[in-house]
C-alpha cells in the first residue's frame, strides 16, 4: 500500500545495510509451525556460510518446537522471496544470493505437529 503524506517525506531509514557494521539482516521462518509468531531476525555477516546459519542460530532458535529435534536439514524445502530455492550449505550467504533484509522460509514435510496440513 502506498504512503500518502501531507508534506514532503524526508526521513532516512535506519535499517539500511550501511548501519549494521558489515552485517546484514536476514529473516527466517518455519512454515506451519505456529509456536513462532513472526520470522526470526538474524544479524549476520554476508560471509557467513549458509550451513553455519543452520547449525548455529537457526537450530537454536527453533529448539522450543516439539518437532525441532527431528528436523533433517538436508531434506528441508527452502523458499527465498517466496520461490523454491536450494541453498549451497558450504557457500556464504552472499554467494547464495541472500542480501540485506531477505526472508527465507523453510518447510519440513511430515513435521507439522502444531499446524497439521489441511
Amino acid at each position: 500500500m502506498p504512503v500518502v503524506a501531507i508534506k514532503e517525506y524526508t526521513a532516512t531509514p535506519r535499517d539500511r545495510v550501511e548501519n549494521f557494521n558489515g552485517k546484514q539482516i536476514v529473516y527466517a521462518s518455519w512454515d506451519r509451525h505456529l509456536l513462532f509468531a513472526a520470522p526470526f531476525l538474524l544479524c549476520l555477516p554476508p560471509e557467513t556460510p549458509f550451513g553455519e546459519l543452520v547449525k548455529g542460530p537457526l537450530s537454536m532458535l527453533v529448539q522450543p518446537d516439539p518437532d525441532a529435534a527431528a528436523i533433517d536439514w538436508t531434506a528441508v524445502e527452502w523458499l527465498k522471496s517466496n520461490q523454491p530455492w536450494t541453498p549451497d550449505f558450504n557457500a556464504s550467504l552472499a554467494a547464495n544470493g541472500i542480501g540485506h533484509k531477505d526472508q527465507l522460509r523453510f518447510r519440513t514435510p511430515g513435521l507439522n505437529s502444531l499446524a497439521p496440513a489441511a
